[in-house]
C-alpha cells in the first residue's frame, strides 16, 4: 500500500510540474488563477498521502494549512487581477 501512495503522490507532483509550463505560457490571468488553485489542492493531497506513513501525522496539519490558504490566495489573486488592489489597505 505504501508503494501505491507514493506512486499517486509522484503523479500529483508531476502534474504540478506540468502546470508550471502553463504558468509560464498562460496567455490569460484565468489560466494562472486555475494553476494557483491546482497548486494548493495538489499540495494538500500530496501531504495527506504522505501523512499516512507511520510517524508523519504532523503532515496532516500542514495539509490543512495548505487547504485553508489556497482559497485565500485565489481571492487575493482575483482582487489583484480585477484592479481593486491599491497597494494599501484592501
Amino acid at each position: 500500500m505504501h508503494d501505491v501512495r507514493t506512486g499517486v503522490a509522484l503523479f500529483l507532483l508531476l502534474n504540478v510540474l506540468a502546470c508550471l509550463v502553463r504558468v509560464a505560457r498562460g496567455p490569460t490571468l484565468a489560466d494562472r488563477l486555475l494553476v494557483a488553485q491546482l497548486f494548493g489542492t495538489s499540495g494538500a493531497a500530496v501531504l495527506l498521502l504522505l501523512s499516512a506513513a507511520p510517524g508523519m501525522s504532523a503532515m496532516r496539519d500542514v495539509a490543512l494549512t495548505f487547504a485553508v490558504l489556497a482559497p485565500i490566495t485565489v481571492v487575493a489573486f482575483v482582487r489583484y487581477a480585477a484592479g481593486r488592489w491599491t497597494g494599501g489597505d484592501p
